[in-house]
């Protein structure tokens, strides 16, 4: 009686262990087709990860002349182009070829612009900053300016951030906002994973399924940089806004 009760137990157990498994397989399956991950959009020519509202891209000289109208105009599934973020300058003294323009025609549109300047880790960080300054007028509607640092050409850790430091409490004090900060992945855990955590981050990191693989807090995802848009004859990376639409409006310049 004991050996059959046993049995029973065991069977009954292997039982429940089967229907849990069957339970979390079709869990998944219904996830994955359901809400997958990431959706493919024709037009766009990229997969788009979903459960995001917001979508933006970022430009420069290398996408060309920009037609701004159509970039506008383009919708696909209920994804349109929400921001963008230009680049202004580089270094101590290099304006990019297309950023008057595309900074015209990008508010022509209504289309909420950022601008961005190219960090030269081994020029003056400070004459860096002035060069920005001195490009780009922001008003309220616009996006906070943004550091793009992703070459270390050689400097060491130390150097580096006293250096980004540098050029984000310059144009902070000039601009009245906290800058963004736009690196790659591996870049940020290198130079920036402690003592920039003030600032909102901007973060490359691609081929992933939902979000970066990032411990501390980001409001922009750049996923890809192969997508394509209506107006524009080169790719084009595309970018994510972490929130929604009255959180967009929020961390607009007020």
């Amino acid at each position: 009686m004991a050996r059959k009760k046993k049995r029973s137990s065991r069977a009954f157990l292997k039982i429940i262990l089967a229907l849990f498994i069957v339970i979390l397989a079709l869990y998944y399956l219904v996830n994955l087709f359901i809400y997958p991950p990431h959706v493919f959009y024709p037009g766009f020519q990229i997969e788009i990860p979903n459960g995001y509202e917001i979508h933006g891209i970022d430009v420069s000289r290398y996408q060309s002349t920009v037609n701004w109208k159509e970039v506008k105009n383009m919708e696909e599934k209920g994804i349109k182009i929400g921001f963008v973020f230009i680049k202004a300058t580089e270094g101590t003294s290099i304006v990019d070829g297309q950023f008057r323009r595309n900074w015209l025609q990008a508010e022509a549109q209504n289309i909420p612009k950022g601008a961005y300047h190219f960090f030269i880790a081994t020029r003056s960080a400070k004459k860096q900053a002035e060069n920005f300054i001195q490009m780009v007028n922001l008003k309220p509607g616009d996006m906070p300016p943004v550091l793009d640092v992703e070459k270390s050409l050689g400097v060491s850790v130390s150097q580096m951030q006293k250096g980004v430091k540098t050029w984000l409490d310059v144009v902070e004090k000039h601009y009245g906002v906290k800058p963004i900060i736009y690196t790659n992945i591996d870049f940020y855990e290198h130079y920036f994973q402690t003592g920039f955590e003030e600032y909102p981050l901007w973060i490359a990191h691609y081929l992933q399924p939902d979000q970066p693989r990032i411990e501390n807090k980001w409001m922009f995802w750049q996923h890809s940089k192969n997508g394509r848009v209506d107006g524009i004859n080169a790719p084009v990376d595309f970018n994510i806004f972490y929130g929604d639409s009255t959180d967009f409006n929020n961390f607009l310049i007020q």
